[in-house]
Parts: C-alpha cells; sequence; structure tokens
C-alpha cells in the first residue's frame, strides 16, 4: 500500500510539473505562394524581455519548448520579407500555443497570423480547441526595422579599408601571387545587415570571403596531394569584351570517426560587451552542437577572460558531454575584456595537454573587443605568431552587432594558421561547427600559396578579383618562411581572374613602355596556346618544407552558359560583391543579372544555401 501510494505521489508531482511548462511552435510560409519558408530566424521574448531564438526547418516548421506561462511576443526575420513582430501571445501552463505566420514579400499588404491553443494530453483523449487571431502590420514591422539601424551602435564596428585590385599589365607584370582564403565571416556578415534593413558598408564586403562561403562540386583528389585543382576558361558575364578565368581547389575529406584525437581549449569571451542573446546566448547553443559530436579520444578545455582571465573546466574526454555542458551553461557575461591573458593562458594550456599526431587547436569565440592588457593588432598578432609555432592552430568565431571588430579577428585567425568565421544565427553555427567541422577544425594542409603566370600572347592584362590582403610578394611564393592560407577538411577554395584578351584594342593605365621588353621572345611561337600557368605550393601540416605543384590552363574557351555551375555560381557571388563595392569594374552587373546567373547555377542545393543567397540578392536589390 505504502509503495502503491509513494508511486502515486511521484506521478502526480511529475504531471504538476509537466503542466507547467508550455510550448510556443508553428509553421511559417510565403503567402503568396503557401510555399514552406527554411532557415527562418524566429526570436521569442517573454515579458522580461529575455530571448530564445529558433530556426525553422526544411519543411518551415519552429518550436519552443518547456516555456513558462506568460505573455510573449515573436519577432521574425528572413530575406527579401518584411520584418514581422507578433505581440501578446498568451501561453498557459501545460498549452501549446500554434502560431502559423504568413511572410509578406515587401508590400503595403496587410500581415494575418492564425493562432490556435491547445491543451497537452495528460490522462484524457478529449482536448478542448479555441482559436484566437492576433494581427500584426507593416507598420510594427517597419518600426522593429528601425531599432536595428541605430547609428551609435553601428559606428563601433571596425573594418579594414580594402583598394580594391587592379588590372595588370602582362607584359611589365606577368605573376599574380596570393594566399588562399577559406574564411568565410565577410559572407554571413553582409547576411546579417541586409536581414536588418541595411546594406553593408563596402569595407565589410570581401570578396573571396563571399565566394568560398559556398561548396562547390570539384573532383576529390586522385593523388597523394591532399587537394585536387580544377581550372575553366570562359566568358566575363558583365563585360563581353574580357574573359573569365576560374580556379577550383577541392580539399580532401576527411571522415570524422577516422579523424586524429582533438585537443581543444576554447577561449570564451564573457565580458560585458558579450551579455546579448546574439553573442554569449548564441555561443553556448552553438557550442553544445560541437560538443554533441565530439568522440570519447577528444578533449575539451575551457578557459575564459574578462577584466582576468581563468580555467573554468581543466582538459575532459569527450564522453564527458553533461558536465562540459554544465560549465558552458553556466557563463556569464560582465566587465572588461583582458583578451591577451586568455589567449596566453589557452595556448599555454594546449601546449600542456598536446596530442602528438593530433590535431591541436585553441578556439577563439568574441566580438574581438579587446581593451585590458595587449589591445593593439600588431601586438595581437605578434602574440599569436609566437604561439603558432607550437603546432597550435587557431579558430576565431566572431558574433554579435554593434562591437564587432571584424579587421582585428581576421587577423588572428590569419596568423593563427587558423580560419576566421561570423555567426549570426543558430542555423551557421550548426553549419560551422557540425556540418563542416572537420573543415572547421581539421587542417590537410598550410601555407598554401598560388602563383600565376600569365601569357602575353593571349593576354594583355588581367586584375584578380578579390583577395586584396591575401597579397603576396611574387619572391614569398617560393620562401617557406612566408605564412600563407590553411586549407581544412573538405574546404573548396575559389578564385576568379578577369582578363583583357591581348588582342584587345582597350586602352589600360600604364607606365611608359620598357626598351628592353619588347626584344624578348619577339620570334618565340612555343606556348602559344597556353593562357595560364598556376603554380600552387603547401606544406604538410606538421612539416616546414613545401611542395609544388603546376598546371596549365589551355586555350579553350567555352561559352559561360556552357561553364559548369561551379564556374557560374562563383561569378554570380563576385558580381554580388562588386555590386556592394560599389565596383568601378562592375561592368553591366546588375541584381537582376545576379539573380538570373545564380538561379541558372543553382544546382541541387540541398542545404538551401544558394536559394538564401538568391533571396539575399533580391532583398538587397529593394534596399
Amino acid at each position: 500500500m505504502k509503495k502503491t501510494l509513494f508511486l502515486l505521489s511521484i506521478l502526480f508531482f511529475s504531471l504538476q510539473s509537466f503542466t507547467q511548462t508550455s510550448t510556443i511552435k508553428g509553421l511559417v510560409t510565403d503567402k503568396s505562394t503557401g510555399e514552406p519558408l527554411p532557415f527562418t530566424n524566429v526570436l521569442l521574448f517573454n515579458d522580461s524581455g529575455q530571448v530564445s531564438s529558433a530556426t525553422t526547418d526544411f519543411d518551415g516548421k519552429y518550436f519552443f519548448k518547456k516555456l513558462d506561462s506568460g505573455i510573449y511576443r515573436i519577432e521574425i526575420k528572413f530575406i527579401g520579407y518584411e520584418p514581422q513582430v507578433i505581440k501578446g501571445i498568451q501561453v498557459h501552463s501545460g498549452r501549446i500555443a500554434v502560431l502559423n505566420i504568413k511572410m509578406l514579400t515587401s508590400s503595403i499588404e496587410m500581415a494575418t497570423y492564425e493562432v490556435a491553443e491547445y491543451s497537452i494530453p495528460l490522462i484524457s483523449m478529449d482536448n478542448s480547441v479555441s482559436y484566437n487571431q492576433v494581427r500584426g502590420s507593416r507598420s510594427y514591422a517597419k518600426n522593429y526595422y528601425a531599432e536595428g539601424k541605430n547609428e551609435n551602435i553601428r559606428n563601433r564596428e571596425n573594418y579594414d579599408g580594402v583598394k580594391e585590385g587592379q588590372y595588370k599589365d602582362v607584359k611589365t607584370d606577368a605573376l599574380s601571387t596570393f594566399s588562399i582564403d577559406v574564411d568565410r565571416a565577410s559572407y554571413s556578415n553582409i547576411r546579417r545587415f541586409i536581414t536588418d534593413g541595411t546594406k553593408p558598408p563596402k569595407e565589410a564586403v570581401r570578396i573571396e570571403e563571399m565566394i568560398n562561403y559556398f561548396s562547390y562540386d570539384y573532383p576529390q583528389t586522385t593523388t597523394e596531394h591532399p587537394f585536387s585543382i580544377t581550372t575553366e576558361y570562359t566568358e566575363c558575364p558583365w563585360n563581353n569584351k574580357h574573359k573569365l578565368v576560374h580556379i577550383g581547389i577541392q580539399g580532401k575529406e576527411i571522415d570524422m570517426g577516422e579523424a586524429p584525437a582533438n585537443n581543444l581549449v576554447f577561449l570564451i569571451d564573457v565580458s560585458g560587451s558579450m551579455s546579448s542573446p546574439n553573442k554569449l546566448g548564441l555561443l553556448k547553443k552553438g557550442l553544445y552542437l560541437l560538443i554533441d559530436n565530439l568522440r570519447n579520444e577528444d578533449k575539451v578545455a575551457i578557459v575564459v577572460y574578462a577584466g582576468s582571465a581563468g580555467l573554468v573546466l581543466p582538459s575532459t574526454s569527450g564522453k564527458h558531454k553533461d558536465e562540459i555542458k554544465d560549465v558552458i551553461e553556466s557563463l556569464e557575461s560582465g566587465g572588461s575584456t583582458a583578451g591577451s591573458k586568455g589567449i596566453k593562458l589557452a595556448y599555454q594550456v594546449a601546449k600542456k595537454q598536446f596530442i602528438e599526431n593530433g590535431n591541436n587547436r585553441v578556439i577563439l569565440a568574441t566580438d574581438g573587443d579587446f581593451n585590458v592588457g595587449i589591445s593593439s593588432e600588431d601586438k595581437l598578432v605578434e602574440l599569436i605568431e609566437e604561439k603558432r609555432e607550437d603546432n597550435i592552430f587557431l579558430s576565431v568565431f566572431g558574433f554579435g552587432t554593434g562591437n564587432l571588430q571584424d579587421s582585428k579577428m581576421e587577423k588572428l585567425a590569419d596568423k593563427g594558421n587558423g580560419n576566421y568565421s561570423y555567426i549570426d544565427n543558430i542555423l551557421e553555427a550548426k553549419k560551422v561547427l557540425v556540418t563542416e567541422l572537420g573543415g572547421t577544425l581539421i587542417a590537410i594542409a598550410k601555407d598554401v600559396k598560388i602563383q600565376t603566370e600569365f601569357n602575353p600572347r593571349l593576354v594583355k592584362s588581367y586584375r584578380l578579383i578579390g583577395y586584396e590582403n591575401r597579397h603576396l610578394e611574387n619572391e614569398d611564393f617560393n620562401d617557406d618562411k612566408k605564412d600563407a592560407g590553411e586549407l581544412g577538411s573538405g574546404h573548396t577554395v575559389t578564385a576568379l581572374y578577369e582578363i583583357v584578351p591581348a588582342d584587345s584594342k582597350e586602352e589600360l593605365a600604364q607606365v611608359d613602355s620598357l626598351k628592353y621588353q619588347s626584344l624578348m621572345n619577339q620570334n618565340e611561337d612555343t606556348f602559344s596556346d597556353e593562357i595560364l600557368t598556376v603554380k600552387f605550393r603547401y606544406k604538410k601540416p606538421k612539416e616546414t618544407e613545401s611542395v609544388l605543384l603546376s598546371t596549365i590552363l589551355y586555350n579553350k574557351e567555352v561559352a559561360f552558359v556552357e561553364s559548369s555551375n561551379n564556374c557560374q555560381f562563383a561569378a554570380s557571388v563576385a558580381a554580388f560583391g562588386m555590386l556592394l563595392r560599389k565596383s568601378k569594374y562592375k561592368g553591366d552587373n546588375s541584381y537582376e543579372s545576379v539573380i538570373k546567373m545564380a538561379k541558372n547555377a543553382k544546382g541541387e542545393d540541398d542545404e538551401g544555401y544558394r536559394s538564401e543567397f538568391i533571396r539575399m540578392v533580391q532583398m538587397a536589390e529593394l534596399l
């Protein structure tokens, strides 16, 4: 009898506890077509202003669970659609509020929301159903939109000025040398600006990072080298008098189950500037995703920094996921930002736990604000360059708005033999920390350099699109002491050259003619069918001597519409970047032509990133 009463009491309190939480869920669709809208950002605020975030799945569905009863509001932003705010959503203990949202493209039409509430079945299957209508208007969405354009906040963000690459005369400057770039931060940062209803500053637009945000269908390597090389020669879609050269690199895919053990040190900024939900709150959710993918042989330590730095989690096996998550959950923000102290401590912990033949990496998560101790970019870069000699790589994840120190974070990642990503929503966190985890964590080649030599018989001048801050001196190509970019497992790298054919009548700005250059090879017919030779140098992650590869691009032009989807889509992204930068070389580019190119080259697009790009271009045109 006592045992029965005890079990009944447990059931009673369990049901009582269960009925104290509620759920909000629903479907987000395009009002005009009824099609679901995947990857939509949905923010939920309670009456205290606390926020939770969700992203719709491929079917346009979202949900928030374990909510206290009360009054909530939802804010929704999606590229190409009006931002919407729904207020006064009342949820009761033990109930589900169903909020189906029909999104409007930019128009003055009234937005309609359909809300239903029904009880969660506990014992009885007889549920009472009631329906309420909640209406939101364009004017309210417009007010919310304006809140995100506070110039006092925007002005604290910091970007390096980038001088656009110029045309080079092949007769006097036939070599183009640069470091590869697998950073993707610029693209997701641009997406954040456009989603918030404003175009990004042109300094935030790094075209190579936009292009390399996307994966391309390049072949896997069939040689002993860790990457394959693809080249194409086609028409330039924005200038019919020019040609386009497309170079693609595909990094070797490594099965994460067979990857070397990871020694990871999370270096987390918990200063006051990280207090908002899209900073520390989003970071926590992203790290939970990464932790779920750790193996028993992987190790994780957590170092935090604010006014000072401290070790809050000693190196811990990946099998203790709950313990690691508990430490992450307990993190709170406050104080100033002693970033340099945190960097030193993180590298110290990583070195102490160093795994021979493993992946040893510090992961810095911050908005980039360093205001205690070493804070200048040059001094921080020196510190990182010193630490990388211990074969410990650095990844940098940027978060938040209003205070983003983009320039500083990009330099730290570049000099730390790592990559830089900007995480603007939970879906981006999943992309970086789950879908592309191998590329984020596992370097398959370091100090990867590209040097292209153009044939003056076929090329009058050329321009590398993007990569302005990855430029190397020509002599740096053969200097193994010169740092360059790293390539991660499965990463793709794409570069585009716009070239002026040798028979073009186009006048180019140039210096006076050289006296002796015309005497060289004036009767030489060798190499007359070669557009260029492109050479690659790389080092294996643990080695100090480079390996040299080369390939020749022959004069076999194809029409742009017959070029690969890889080439066409990369060109559409480059064209969009030129529009955002207001490039003097944008030629016949327009938002309409970019959208057309991207749609023609969208391909299968299983993860929806190319479709999202098209919507973003459409939104930018409206702005």
